[in-house]
């Protein structure tokens, strides 16, 4: 029979593994509300939001308005401040062409495992930097990675920001082309509508390590897709519409 420290042991081990489980899940699962209240989608599974990370990015965001802008379609841009003092022109054009646009932090970091005045720095940054080029304000935020923390959360709503994640991911950044970024998105939709839920798709403009990245994969999955939720009759959204 084993001995009762040794019980205790084991015990307390297994508990920390299972908080840490917890902790990870809460930091990182798209769609964990453990933290507090994050924006995913509605009830409407005929609601689509289209989202594009990293931006702005010479290389393939002005494409993506004249996509969007064939289909009649509004979609939400969350860019990285730095990259916004880079091309503040391409974040003026897609605010001027009816897109929404929000805080994707100054540089792209981990914020879950920032300090409290990095976290701050982060969004304040973008933030300042997107109300200069825009002369709007920002209400709205995606953490890179979908990493927060409690902080995180507190500090967004310090700045007037709601925290946006997502349910549907093209996996724009792996090798997988067009048709693959395409499948990708069409399962996610598939299975959000079962849930009987709105859909919130994750894709990206840009790269958050430099400026001019090929997004040309998503450029072309974007139109198919577009093409597609046309016929279907579902209606294609901002974030702000579920806010």
């Amino acid at each position: 029979m084993p001995h009762a420290s040794s019980v205790a042991l084991a015990t307390a081990a297994i508990s920390a593994i299972a908080a840490g489980g917890t902790l990870a899940y809460a930091a990182l699962a798209p769609q964990s509300q453990l933290f507090g209240h994050t924006l995913i989608a509605g009830q409407d599974p005929g609601e689509i939001a289209l989202t594009y990370d990293d931006g702005p990015n010479d290389a393939a965001t002005m494409q993506l308005l004249d996509v969007l802008a064939r289909h009649g379609a509004r979609a939400t841009f969350f860019m990285i401040g730095r990259f916004v003092h880079q091309r503040p022109e391409i974040a003026r054009a897609v605010h001027a062409a009816g897109h929404l646009v929000g805080n994707h932090t100054m540089t792209h970091p981990w914020l879950a495992w920032q300090p409290d005045r990095v976290i701050r720095e982060e969004l304040r940054g973008c933030n300042d930097a997107l109300e200069d080029a825009l002369g709007a304000p920002v209400r709205f935020m995606r953490p890179p990675h979908g990493a927060r923390r409690p902080a995180v959360l507190r500090t967004a709503r310090e700045l007037g920001l709601t925290l946006v994640q997502w349910n549907v991911m093209g996996n724009d950044w792996a090798p997988i082309g067009a048709d693959g970024v395409l499948r990708k998105i069409q399962r996610g939709l598939q299975a959000e509508c079962e849930r009987g839920r709105g859909a919130n798709v994750l894709l990206h403009d840009g790269y958050d390590q430099q400026m001019g990245a090929d997004r040309s994969a998503t450029v072309q999955a974007t139109d198919r897709l577009l093409t597609q939720l046309t016929t279907s009759g579902s209606r294609v959204i901002t974030v702000d519409a579920w806010s």
